[in-house]
């Protein structure tokens, strides 16, 4: 029972560390067709695109948490579970923040309603900083800590340059959204590794 569930779960992570980065280029790209940034069916199917990417996060985050965590120091445990909830508590505020917008999306009939809607929802109190502006920080933070955690010491389990690829894709879609497919690439290559592990930690070589 144990090996087929832990078969299915490295499936699953497999599948996550492919089909998160994929889906997330796939937002990405939409937003650059004319158009897509307004109500219709642009905008439903990149954030819908988006949306589904990030829910294949929260495996990815459970497998690098699964291999700090099988290094059975009380210390290593300890990093990776800060890590782990600081990213899924990013990771719920970004798609409360993909949410709303397919809501606004879908319920706006044109550009004009589309921002007075979000001038409505991003006005109540503490929604702009919890969803938009702070919150999904933390994703990208604890994703960072735990890819750190399993980069260093004599039982690391990913190359170092891991953190460092997915550092740069989040620096790329910072600074212009228009290179989230760039971000995207730095996120599949850096997790890449997690799905060749096959669920288990073995050291990476030197």
């Amino acid at each position: 029972m144990n090996a087929t569930r832990n078969a299915r779960n490295t499936r699953l992570t497999t599948y996550a560390v492919v089909g998160a980065p994929v889906l997330m280029a796939l937002y990405g790209g939409i937003r650059l067709v004319p158009g897509s940034r307004e109500p219709g069916l642009g905008w439903t199917a990149g954030h819908t695109a988006m949306f589904a990417g990030l829910l294949l996060f929260a495996p990815v985050l459970l497998g690098l948490h699964g291999l700090l965590a099988r290094r059975g120091t009380t210390a290593g445990r300890l990093v990776a579970g800060a890590a782990l909830g600081t990213a899924f508590a990013g990771l719920a505020a970004s798609l409360v923040q993909i949410g709303i917008d397919l809501y606004v999306g879908l319920a706006a009939a044109d550009k004009a309603e589309q921002s007075r809607l979000f001038d409505r929802v991003q006005g109540a109190p503490g929604v702009l900083p919890a969803v938009y502006q702070v919150g999904p920080l933390l994703f990208y933070v604890g994703l960072l800590a735990l890819l750190v955690a399993a980069s260093v010491g004599p039982a690391r389990t990913l190359r170092w340059w891991s953190p460092v690829l997915m550092l740069v894709g989040t620096a790329a879609s910072g600074v212009d959204l228009a290179l989230i497919p760039l971000a995207a690439a730095c996120y599949l290559a850096a997790l890449a590794p997690l799905a060749r592990l096959g669920g288990a930690a073995r050291p990476a070589l030197a």
